[in-house]
């Protein structure tokens, strides 16, 4: 029949685009990890919502839902150095236990503050310092853990089924806080985030031992040097810290969300929220392109540059169903974005730095939101909501665009580059270590 020789090159033409799975077949330490985080990082999706709401509901301010952000930035910035060096120096699995059993204990805090009469302005602020804190030492030690789980090669693929997972649990967790928020409140939202994180522990408990590699000194300012210097001497690093942050710095909207979700009307808030993975969820499922693509450096810039677009289209958008459509277009670019800076995080960096470079990529990953969310609240408040929004996207834009100029070599950085120089640096070390005395 005429029609059947087309069926194979749809089918091959699919499978190009299709979301790549090979890690969890591969190892079943990284399947049990991978679970694990999914089903905590669906209930943290749901607080994510119901903090900044319940903030909302209890100050009726956007300046106070946006310094949320910068509560959570100074614990965070100093924890992301400590945490990256811990991960050098002790055993990666236990140090996530750690962090997931005292996230667990916040969210029984906020529980219980929920449930007064008058929840506290004050313990809000605290519990997300501390969430903040705990995060930097969570997240590096997830970063460096993956790394032994998995073969470089595959990275891409690991970028991608995170961005996959933040997608689908965020999804489902913002729409969940939806009905929370309007049905039973903050309490029961806190309370179904500290189910999750049990969950996860005990997923995490049935991993193997991750211990730290050889002779890396303890956790010191000069061993947090060090980590810096590595970052600073290499443009395809200093690129993927910068272009995010700025982007995140001044197209971040979040913190507006509860005061724009009560212009389309109050039940859209969980729309708002849910958009971002819904972006992300269609580019994670589509994401089979990525591994073939292998100017990385230049990937992320053009990725930011079409976040600070969309994202002033979401500023302009007078009807609902387009502010969604900008949103969805905004976080699938930063998504794009995310895909490849993982990629040259755990392909270029030898092991016994990624700890601490982890940590570095936790300050950068997450400090353009944080005080971008508090730029984007304090703004709002002087020059209206709109406003906010559309200046934010433009001068990430413009960022972009002036960081692409400054560093060159991350414009022009190919993966298999990324890949020769990790080898290079691990043979070089183990050599050095098999020379040295009591090697």
């Amino acid at each position: 029949m005429a029609g059947e020789p087309e069926k194979p090159a749809r089918r091959a033409w699919w499978q190009a685009l299709a979301l790549d799975i090979t890690p969890l077949r591969q190892s079943r330490d990284y399947r049990l990890l991978f679970t694990g985080q999914f089903v905590s990082s669906f209930g943290s999706a749901v607080s994510y919502v119901v903090l900044p709401w319940q903030m909302y509901q209890l100050t009726r301010s956007t300046a106070a839902v946006g310094l949320l952000g910068l509560a959570e930035f100074i614990p965070m910035f100093i924890m992301g150095f400590l945490g990256g060096a811990l991960a050098d120096y002790v055993d990666r699995r236990r140090l996530v236990i750690l962090a997931e059993a005292v996230l667990t204990v916040c969210c029984a805090v906020l529980v219980a503050n929920a449930l007064q009469s008058q929840p506290r302005v004050g313990v809000l602020y605290a519990m997300a310092a501390l969430f903040a804190a705990v995060s930097g030492l969570h997240r590096p030690a997830i970063e460096s853990l993956t790394p032994r789980l998995v073969p470089a090669e595959a990275m891409p693929a690991v970028a991608s089924l995170a961005s996959f997972r933040f997608a689908v649990t965020f999804i489902a967790g913002a729409s969940l806080a939806g009905v929370v928020t309007s049905t039973w409140g903050a309490a029961v939202g806190f309370a179904f985030d500290g189910a999750t994180f049990l969950v996860s522990l005990a997923l995490l408990a049935m991993i193997g031992a991750a211990p730290p590699p050889e002779k890396v000194g303890r956790p010191s300012f000069a061993t947090i040097r060090e980590g810096w210097a590595y970052a600073r001497r290499r443009q395809e690093l200093l690129g993927t810290y910068l272009i995010d942050m700025n982007a995140m710095f001044f197209g971040m909207p979040l913190a507006l969300f509860p005061a724009i979700a009560e212009q389309f009307g109050g039940r859209t808030i969980g729309l708002l929220y849910a958009m971002p993975a819904v972006g992300a969820l269609v580019v994670t499922v589509t994401s089979g392109w990525t591994k073939r693509v292998e100017r990385h450096g230049l990937a992320v810039i053009i990725a930011a540059g079409v976040w600070g677009l969309a994202i002033v289209g979401f500023g302009l958008a007078h009807h609902l169903w387009l502010a969604l459509l900008f949103l969805v277009i905004a976080f699938g670019a930063d998504t794009v974005s995310g895909i490849f800076r993982m990629t040259i995080w755990n392909q270029t960096i030898p092991d016994h730095l990624r700890g601490r470079l982890a940590g570095i990529e936790l300050v950068s990953y997450t400090t353009g939101p944080y005080l971008g969310n508090a730029e984007a609240g304090l703004v709002a408040s002087l020059v209206g909501l709109r406003g906010s929004v559309v200046s934010g996207g433009v001068l990430c834009v413009l960022g972009t665009a002036a960081l692409a100029w400054w560093l060159p070599r991350f414009t022009r950085y190919r993966g298999r580059e990324g890949l020769a120089h990790r080898a290079a640096e691990e043979a070089a070390r183990s050599a050095a270590l098999a020379t040295s005395p009591g090697g």
